[in-house]
């Protein structure tokens, strides 16, 4: 099982999705766009920018975790990541991302959930 971004509609209305791993865990989530056809795009650019080795950028948290942004040519954040405990499962989750956004399939339940 590859992975999959997983497009969703918040309560607000507004569209999000995020990249989960073959596990099924979320390894990258987007900002929120107010337009459907602006979220698809989001998900286009994860796939471009994820095979880019310089497009992952592993930050420190105020609370000592890490995290990761993937950053699109052009320096604009597209998607971060969930925390991590260490720097070492921050850049395996970057290698996730990597290995999974370039062929993911596409569940888009924004049509049938407000969540």
């Amino acid at each position: 099982m590859s992975g999959k971004f997983h497009l969703k509609r918040a309560s607000n209305g507004q569209f999000h999705f995020n990249l989960l791993a073959s596990n099924g865990q979320v390894v990258l989530s987007s900002e929120q766009y107010k337009a459907h056809a602006s979220a698809l795009n989001g998900i286009d650019s994860v796939r471009k920018n994820a095979v880019r080795e310089d497009a992952f950028e592993v930050r420190e948290s105020s609370n000592d975790k890490f995290y990761f942004v993937l950053k699109a040519a052009n320096g604009q954040v597209i998607g971060q990541s969930q925390m991590y405990a260490s720097l070492h499962s921050a850049e395996q989750g970057c290698d996730s991302v990597r290995r999974n956004a370039p062929n993911a399939a596409l569940q888009d339940e924004s049509a049938s959930s407000i969540a």
